[in-house]
This record gives C-alpha cells, sequence and structure tokens, in this order.
C-alpha cells in the first residue's frame, strides 16, 4: 500500500486515517492493542504521530487488513519476528512502487 504523505515530522490522526482509508477510530483502536505504537500527544492531547509510527502502522495495517491476521496473530508475529516482517514489507512496497512505474510506462507507449 502506498501512502501520499508529505514529508514532516508530524501527523495529524486525520492525516494518517486518510492516507490508510480507514476511520480515526479504528488508528485509536490499533493504538491501544499494539505496544509498538506510541504517537506523541500534544497539550491539548491531540495525537501526533513520527514517521515510525507510520512505519509501525503499514506493518499492522498489511498483517491486519492484507493478510487477515486477528489482532492477537499479528500482535503475535510482531513480537517473534518484526525486523523479518519489517523488511518484507519494504520489499513487497518497493515491488508495488515498481509495478506503479512500469504500468505507467505502458500506458505512455
Amino acid at each position: 500500500m502506498q501512502l501520499d504523505l508529505p514529508d514532516k515530522r508530524y501527523y495529524k490522526i486525520g492525516e494518517v486515517a486518510k492516507a490508510f482509508g480507514v476511520n480515526t477510530s479504528l488508528i485509536r483502536f490499533w493504538e491501544n492493542e499494539f505496544d509498538v505504537l506510541k504517537p506523541k500527544k500534544n497539550k491539548k492531547g491531540n495525537r501526533l504521530f513520527t514517521p515510525d509510527d507510520i512505519k509501525n502502522l503499514q506493518l499492522i495495517y498489511h498483517l491486519v487488513k492484507e493478510k487477515g491476521f486477528t489482532l492477537e496473530g499479528a500482535k503475535n508475529k510482531l513480537k517473534q519476528s518484526p525486523d523479518k516482517i519489517s523488511s518484507n514489507h519494504e520489499i513487497i512496497l518497493r515491488l508495488e512502487h515498481i509495478k506503479e512505474e512500469l504500468i505507467q510506462i505502458k500506458n505512455h507507449l
């Protein structure tokens, strides 16, 4: 899944939810369920997600929404081999990007 987020230090929960195509309530729910998500909060209590939080959300989204893991299964998978999942997910994202570029080239021919 390619995210359409600008390069920033912090992202608001609305921006993150829109980029993932989910409700903000799901992001807040995942924050409570997964220990790897720790967004910062400002004085008003608004959540501010860092690029590392976005990467963790991508992994969670990939496991739960794309692979069909249960929440418990996704938690266990993240605890067992987070580096392996992260590297595999990065490879998948690169391949999806290459596929999009090849489709664009094909359409221009």
